[in-house]
């Protein structure tokens, strides 16, 4: 799609907003039933894409993807009229008589620009609650993933007009065009690198942004944990997609008492989760690309692999990989990894821990493994991080009650239900002042009643 193309669509989508037909609450919940319809009769072509790209089995591609997908919608269909309703406050005494309320209304014309690693989850969840919050929206998928944005356009162009909602698809030269024009709200999922730019281009016309990023999430064990529920969590959470999970666990950093007990119970889950032979399993996906394949194995120091290691060229394949005796020094350390290799780091004690993890960039994700109470207030106060598990890895993300997203160098603003819809809305604080009393003592010329007044007031 080249740049006339894009410019149109963007000048059909601001026309069409300015309609105000996306203000009509029943207007959006029909968008919705549409959308959740059409994702429900296309379940399995969706789930074929997505093993095209990556390797998923249906399964995973419906617990990790659609099924969240349908479930974001579920839960904008009961709560978003509740969510666009004006919210009346209190209003000051000095401002007597007037009704204070608290509008939320879209912002206009949305991009959101998607990654790869879940190419259907991270392009339709964010369009579900801009669409509940009245927005029109262009979605910009990754190009890496290509046959699961076939399946997302072929979705959208059955669900909406293109001046409501239109997919661009394309590469490098297509996001170029896309953050060169002017949009009143950028969300955008990807790389530290290239959420930089974004954020670059988006300065220039004061746009506002959320940035879901990454970084390397760690998984602190303490010596009181449970270590065999440890660490089928943490296989779980960290081979997930591979490991091409923007909040997998990045590295364990453990009390270095129970490193070996840990490891050995780690070596064990893999077995039982991912069999002797998990190159050859139909239920272990693949690396996206030739260029992530090579990137991970560079990573891989076969002086430190106490599990895994192997891969398979042909199929993009890496083998769930332990390295131990890890320095944050190794070249896996200085990195995020997004890929199926688990390194492990010891701590001589929880201070010592708490200080490295924050003399590092912000993590998008923090996990902590403990029985200990006061330790788990201890991390999750002092440490900087997006969010995280207690005892567990990932499943934050998947709570619609609460808002996900990064901190720091991994992100800014957050998504997911209510916190979803408030993203892609502004808030307009308005007063209506009544006409029949209008005090006197704003006015000049000053008095002095009116100044004993205005202390009164206002104190």
């Amino acid at each position: 799609m080249n740049k006339t193309e894009i410019q149109e669509i963007i000048s059909r989508q601001r026309a069409y907003f300015y309609t105000g037909a996306t203000l009509d609450i029943s207007h959006r919940l029909d968008a919705l039933r549409r959308l959740k319809t059409c994702i429900q009769v296309h379940q399995e072509d969706i789930s074929r894409a997505i093993q095209t790209d990556l390797g998923k089995s249906s399964f995973e591609s419906y617990m990790c993807e659609t099924g969240l997908v349908l479930n974001e919608i579920t839960y904008m269909l009961r709560h978003a009229k509740a969510f666009s309703k004006e919210k009346t406050v209190l209003t000051p005494l000095a401002q007597f008589h007037s009704r204070s309320y608290k509008k939320p209304s879209p912002y206009g014309v949305v991009l959101v620009m998607s990654p790869w690693n879940y190419p259907f989850l991270l392009t339709m969840e964010p369009l579900v609650d801009a669409l509940a919050a009245g927005n029109t929206v262009v979605l910009k998928p990754s190009a890496y993933s290509p046959y699961t944005s076939e399946i997302v356009a072929h979705i959208i162009q059955e669900c909406f007009p293109p001046e409501y909602v239109a997919v661009v698809t394309g590469g490098r030269a297509e996001n170029t065009c896309l953050l060169e024009e002017h949009f009143d709200y950028i969300f955008f999922t990807g790389s530290q690198a290239v959420g930089r730019e974004v954020m670059k281009k988006a300065s220039a016309g004061l746009t506002p942004v959320t940035l879901e990023l990454g970084g390397k999430s760690p998984c602190i064990v303490d010596k009181t944990a449970d270590l065999r529920l440890a660490a089928k969590r943490i296989v779980f959470g960290k081979y997930l997609n591979c490991g091409q999970t923007c909040v997998a666990p990045d590295y364990i950093f453990c009390d270095i008492t129970i490193k070996d007990a840990l490891l050995a119970e780690l070596k064990k889950q893999v077995e039982k989760q991912y069999g002797s032979l998990p190159l050859a399993s139909q239920d272990y996906g693949k690396i996206i690309n030739q260029k992530h394949f090579d990137r991970i194995l560079g990573l891989i120091d076969p002086a430190k692999v106490v599990l895994g290691g192997n891969s398979s060229p042909d199929s993009l394949k890496i083998e769930p990989t332990i390295m131990d005796s890890v320095t944050f020094e190794d070249k896996v350390m200085q990195q995020e990894i997004f890929g199926p290799v688990l390194p492990i780091l010891t701590y001589q004690s929880l201070d010592e821990a708490i200080q490295k993890i924050n003399s590092m960039a912000h993590p998008l994700a923090l996990y902590l493994f403990t029985r200990d109470k006061e330790n788990a207030r201890k991390v999750t106060s002092r440490c900087g991080f997006g969010g995280g598990c207690v005892n567990d890895t990932i499943i934050h993300l998947a709570t619609t009650e609460m808002g996900f997203g990064g901190f720091g160098e991994s992100g800014m603003g957050s998504y997911h239900g209510k916190e979803g819809f408030q993203t892609f809305s502004h808030s307009k604080s308005i007063v209506d002042k009544k006409l029949w009393l209008d005090l006197p003592m704003r006015y000049q010329p000053y008095k002095k009643i009116n100044d004993r007044l205005i202390h009164l007031f206002l104190k």
